[in-house]
């Protein structure tokens, strides 16, 4: 079917905004249809044992010393801890990302053992283990289906839902998604409060043991914590370390699906493999916070194939030129992208609240 005017209007414009952001435009992979990326991708899935070892201790070391050396500080320097506390914030994001793969089955073939693993990090990440793989589930069979979102995704509305809201109900949403909630108050949110009981998945007693006896391990170091330490290690290690890491992996989340040509379909027109590959960002980080954040930044290769564990996510475009080309984004453009919040399906493109309250160009 033939693009309307309009729209190539609007693909020009946007083609010009993005040039500002970076120097190389973003582009699709073209030469393989979603498909057969997947079955491609398979060769990658199994992971190294010793590998995925010396990954866990080579993050977890670090951060059990730095919280150590945090709780010495305490002594020397209050300024010095929350430093400290703050480094550390590094380490438990990537403890959550080992968390992610072990969720996936990609970190180690035996299943038991990565739950396990899983379940003891997200004491650390204050994430119930069992809830929360449950629902990053859902999110990779559902991203970008317009007919099922709601679960462990950035609640987006199309342009036409929006313009339908009552004053009160817009004015909710932009709420939502100004930046100072996603990113200022959503974090301490998710995981203080929201990830205390299974929300969703209610019904079901396994979501409560997990979410009840993660909160009670919570419960149990702090209280372990305060007794040998006071209110000071909770106040000044706890709380930063885990807000940062919180803040980051928040974030993290949001760019991966909230960029300009994300993509988004009605139900009845969505494929699974080209909303994976289509719908997730590439990330280009540093090399030293690509490594903190575990290669999630690769992410659609991760949601074409998420067995693949995160350290072979870099051999992966290293191979394959076209997906490392594809859906790239800069820091610099992810700052632009929190300020879009609504999803024009006319035009297949996220939009701006202003961008939504401006006229469509007349057709020709």
């Amino acid at each position: 079917m033939a693009r309307p005017l309009v729209y190539e209007t609007l693909n020009n414009d946007k083609s010009r905004r993005m040039s500002e952001h970076s120097q190389s435009p973003r582009r699709h992979p073209e030469t393989r249809s979603a498909r057969d990326w997947v079955k491609l991708l398979s060769q990658y899935r199994e992971p190294d044992a010793l590998r995925s070892w010396f990954e866990l201790a080579v993050t977890a070391g670090p951060f059990v010393i730095l919280w150590a050396l945090a709780w010495w500080s305490l002594g020397v320097s209050y300024w010095l801890t929350l430093v400290i506390a703050l480094v550390n914030a590094a380490f438990l994001l990537r403890l959550f990302a080992i968390q992610h793969d072990c969720g996936h089955g990609s970190f180690f073939r035996n299943r038991t053992l990565a739950d396990w693993i899983g379940r003891v990090i997200g004491v650390l990440t204050l994430t119930p283990y069992d809830v929360w793989r449950r629902t990053h589930s859902v999110h990779h069979s559902t991203a970008g289906n317009l007919g099922r979102r709601g679960m462990g995704d950035v609640h987006t509305l199309t342009l036409a839902e929006y313009r339908e809201l009552g004053p009160l109900n817009r004015w909710i949403y932009r709420l939502y998604r100004h930046p100072l909630v996603l990113f200022g108050l959503g974090p301490g949110y998710l995981f203080f409060l929201q990830n205390r009981i299974p929300l969703g998945l209610m019904a079901q007693a396994r979501y409560w043991v997990s979410a009840m006896t993660t909160n009670a391990a919570i419960i149990g170091a702090l209280a372990l914590i305060g007794y040998f330490g006071g209110l000071m290690p909770i106040l000044l290690i706890f709380l930063p370390t885990t807000l940062l890491a919180a803040t980051a992996g928040v974030w993290l989340f949001y760019v991966q699906h909230q960029f300009e040509s994300t993509h988004w379909e009605a139900e009845e027109d969505w494929q699974l493999h080209d909303a994976a590959l289509h719908g997730s960002s590439h990330y280009v980080l540093p090399r030293v916070l690509q490594w903190l954040s575990a290669n999630i930044g690769i992410h659609h290769v991760h949601h074409l194939n998420s067995r693949i564990p995160f350290y072979r996510l870099p051999k992966v475009l290293r191979d394959h030129g076209d997906l490392a080309v594809g859906n790239r984004m800069t820091i610099r453009e992810s700052l632009h992208n929190a300020r879009l919040h609504l999803w024009d399906e006319d035009n297949k493109r996220l939009l701006s609240f202003a961008e939504a309250r401006r006229p469509a160009p007349p057709a020709a």
